[in-house]
């Protein structure tokens, strides 16, 4: 049985492993650069974004400097997030900190390999349209998302006690 930090790299290494393959994919199987989007459903799209900025377009005028700047911050970020993992007795928290380092690591490749993050999911319906994402930036979301959760769960239990 695994521990909560294996568990956490396991899930790290699934999270980069499907981000990385998935990019893979999109860039020279589907070769989405030159067909630049497909419809997959109504709602859903692969539309090729060079994103040379972080979460949402934020910080996009820092120019060349910022792939650098990203890539140091986010492994910086990712060396904390590690600790975090190596500390934790829980396996819910061990797995999200893994999938959030996986995904943070999987777009710090895309920096350093392309010189911009590989985004290519677009969700969008009835005139609304979300910013276009991919696998990493996805694992990162869900994870914060059930961290929250947890918290806000655990929480609630320790003011019933």
């Amino acid at each position: 049985m695994l521990r909560p930090f294996g568990l956490g790299l396991l899930v790290l290494m699934l999270a980069l492993s499907a981000d990385q393959v998935s990019k893979y994919w999109i860039l020279y199987g589907l070769d989405l650069p030159d067909k630049g989007s497909i419809a997959l459903l109504p709602f859903l799209n692969f539309t090729m974004v060079w994103n040379h900025a972080v979460t949402f377009g934020m910080f996009g005028g820092v120019g060349n400097a910022g792939r650098v700047v990203f890539s140091v911050v986010a492994l910086a970020v990712a060396c904390c997030l590690l600790v975090w993992m190596a500390r934790t007795p829980s396996k819910l928290t061990a797995a999200c900190v893994g999938a959030i380092t996986g995904g943070a690591i999987g777009n710090v490749i895309d920096r350093v390999r392309y010189g911009a993050v590989v985004d290519f999911i677009h969700a969008h319906a009835f005139g609304w349209s979300w910013y276009v994402f991919n696998v990493a930036d996805s694992a990162i979301v869900c994870a914060v998302c059930v961290l929250l959760v947890q918290n806000v769960l655990m929480g609630r239990q320790q003011q019933t006690t």
